[in-house]
This record gives C-alpha cells, sequence and structure tokens, in this order.
C-alpha cells in the first residue's frame, strides 16, 4: 500500500524508448520511495504516441508495476504540423537538427503514425488506459486538490488540452514541473549554438506552450537546455548500474546510450532540489507569431515583461552534478516500490 505523506506525481511524458532520456526520467520517479505515481500520461514528441506508450506499458510489465495507468495523450500538436515546419524552413532558411517523431517517415498524412517499430524489449500483453490524458490529469487534481505534481517533460499539449476542458485545473495542482525552454547554453552543440533559444519540446508544439505558460499554477520549476547540457551519460555511469541485478538497472544498463540526462535532471531535482545550486527567476513566454523564431523561448527578467499574461517561473541554473550523477544512479540501480493494486512476480528481463 502507499504509504502516508508520499508524494503524488503525474508523469507526462513523450515516451520513446526503450531506454533514452524519457524512460530513464520515468524509472526515476517510479523507483523513488518517496512518490505515488499516479499514472503516465504519453503523447507524441520524441517518437509516435503509440508506439511510446507500447514501450512504457512494456516498462512497467519488467518492472513489475503494471498497477500505474498508462494513458494515451496527443498525438499531434494543436496548430503546428510537419508540412508547415518544411515550408518554414524554406523561407527562414533554417534547417532544423532534430524534429523528434518528424524525423521518422512512417506516417500517414490523414491518420497519422499507422506502424509501431519493432521492440528490442518485447511486446506488452497489457493494455493502456482507454481514458484519454487530458481527462485523466483533470480527474486527478479533482481526485486529489492541491496534492498532485505535474511533471512535464514532453511537449505541452496534454496540458494545454486539460487547461481547455476544465481552466481550474493549473489552479488544483501543487506544482508544474517542466523539462524544456532554452536561454542562452554555453555549448558548442550544433543543435543549440547557433539556435540558442530553440527547444524541442516547447517548440513541437508552441500554442501549448504558451497556453501553459499563460495558466495559474502555484508554483512552476524549469530544466532547461541551459542546465541539461551540464550533464551527461557516461559509460562509467552505465557499467555502475549494471551492478545491481534489478530488472529496473538491467534494462538501463542494456538500453541507455551516452547524451544528456535532459529529463532525469528534472525528475532527481524535483525529488531533491538540493542538487541545484543556483535558481534564476524569469518570466518565461513562448514565440508564436510564426515568423523566423517560431516557437523559440522568451524569457525576461522580473520588472522587465510586457504583461501580457506571461507568468513567472523558478529556472535552474546551476547544479551539484556529482551529487545529481550519485542520486540518479542509486534511483536506477534500486528495487522498485511494489505497486499499490497488483503485488505479482516481477517480469523476467535478461541482459
Amino acid at each position: 500500500m502507499v504509504a502516508q505523506g508520499k508524494r503524488k506525481v503525474i508523469i507526462d511524458q513523450d515516451a520513446s524508448g526503450p531506454g533514452g532520456s524519457d524512460m530513464q526520467a520515468i524509472l526515476s520517479l517510479v523507483n523513488s520511495p518517496d512518490t505515488d505515481v499516479l499514472g503516465i500520461t504519453v503523447l507524441t514528441g520524441d517518437a509516435w504516441r503509440d508506439e511510446e506508450v507500447q514501450h512504457t506499458l512494456r516498462l512497467m510489465e519488467i518492472i513489475g508495476r503494471t498497477d500505474i495507468p498508462v494513458v494515451p495523450g496527443a498525438v499531434f500538436p494543436l496548430v503546428n504540423r510537419k508540412e508547415y515546419i518544411q515550408k518554414w524552413e524554406t523561407l527562414h532558411g533554417k534547417k532544423l537538427v532534430y524534429q523528434g517523431a518528424w524525423n521518422y517517415a512512417r506516417f500517414n498524412p490523414v491518420h497519422g503514425p499507422y506502424e509501431v517499430h519493432p521492440m528490442p524489449e518485447g511486446q506488452p500483453p497489457i493494455k493502456a488506459s482507454k481514458e484519454i490524458a487530458a481527462n485523466f490529469m483533470v480527474r486527478m487534481v479533482r481526485q486529489y486538490p492541491h496534492e498532485v505534481t505535474i511533471y512535464a517533460a514532453g511537449p505541452m499539449t496534454d496540458l494545454a488540452l486539460a487547461i481547455a476542458l476544465d481552466p481550474a485545473f493549473p489552479e488544483l495542482s501543487k506544482e508544474l514541473v517542466v523539462m524544456g525552454g532554452s536561454i542562452n547554453p554555453r555549448t558548442d552543440d550544433p543543435e543549440f549554438a547557433l539556435s540558442p533559444a530553440h527547444e524541442f519540446n516547447f517548440w513541437m508544439d508552441p500554442e501549448a506552450s504558451r497556453a501553459v505558460l499563460h495558466a495559474h499554477w502555484p508554483h512552476v520549476s524549469v530544466t532547461t537546455v541551459d542546465i541539461s547540457v551540464k550533464t551527461r551519460m557516461e559509460k562509467d555511469l552505465i557499467e555502475d548500474i549494471r551492478k545491481s541485478p534489478t530488472p529496473a538497472a538491467q534494462y538501463v544498463a542494456k538500453y541507455a546510450e551516452p547524451g544528456y540526462l535532459w529529463d532525469e535532471l528534472a525528475a532527481v531535482a524535483w525529488l531533491d532540489p538540493t542538487i541545484i545550486t543556483k535558481w534564476r527567476k524569469f518570466y518565461m513566454d513562448v514565440d508564436t507569431d510564426h515568423g523566423a523564431g517560431y516557437g523559440n523561448t522568451l524569457v525576461w527578467t522580473p520588472g522587465r515583461q510586457p504583461g501580457l499574461g506571461e507568468i513567472e517561473v523558478d529556472v535552474q541554473d546551476d547544479l551539484d552534478r556529482e551529487r545529481f550523477y550519485r542520486e540518479y544512479v542509486e534511483l536506477m540501480k534500486r528495487a522498485t516500490p511494489e505497486g499499490k493494486r497488483e503485488e505479482g512476480k516481477l517480469t523476467q528481463f535478461t541482459t
């Protein structure tokens, strides 16, 4: 059973897999002994929604947490489309390096994604919830008013739809934790060096991002590109995780690859904010003018904001990197807490 005092959270994630930042962030939150994960809502972002749902279901089966509902979310952004961005690139002379699901060709322009990639980790026999993500989110914050953290580490479409469904949704939540946005990262990574305000999660659905950043949340914390590029999933971390025999650790050891710890940082910093050594307050918005800056992150220091409904957020600026790595690895290595409703055996998972 869930102990008193556990922190209720909904994970809203573009859950590409197997492995990778999306899945490892999910594991960080599910494996924490301090959380009560009410559900995982899944939307198109890094990959197409239906494929992501299957990877998430399989992960929950592997770690023995089939009690956590996996709830399908948005397939498409509110306005933005792959075809529009192709035209936008010809108009503005830009070639975006990373476009998530839009980098994949298996797509029907009328019905959307029509094929799921082969799954190296195996197909899940369990099924997704029949509820839709926006409705699930609203129902949960209505059931537990001012208790539910929304952890959002993909495009903002599900959140915008929940706000449209129930304008009180943000106010009824406890807080919003975001992995998104880019201000002025210090990096030679070509994805960001020449376009420092461009970040995928905000860019894929700019209209949704703007709606979320104009809503009345009790508190918003943001993990941007600026701090994320200070982290790295190196081989020594993977090998340390491999030492644990737990299904979660063996899954990560098999499928993780070197790269930035985007979503993991947002998750672990929510669990332990003391790993963040410097914060800054900004008013934050997203460019929706459909010009050359479409989807870019906009920020102002307090007192300089336009005052057009944008909200003040707490942005992470620096971290204790070694402490973050220690806590992240420990979360990957620990035994997954037992589920609330199903206490069955852990699924066999071998390397």
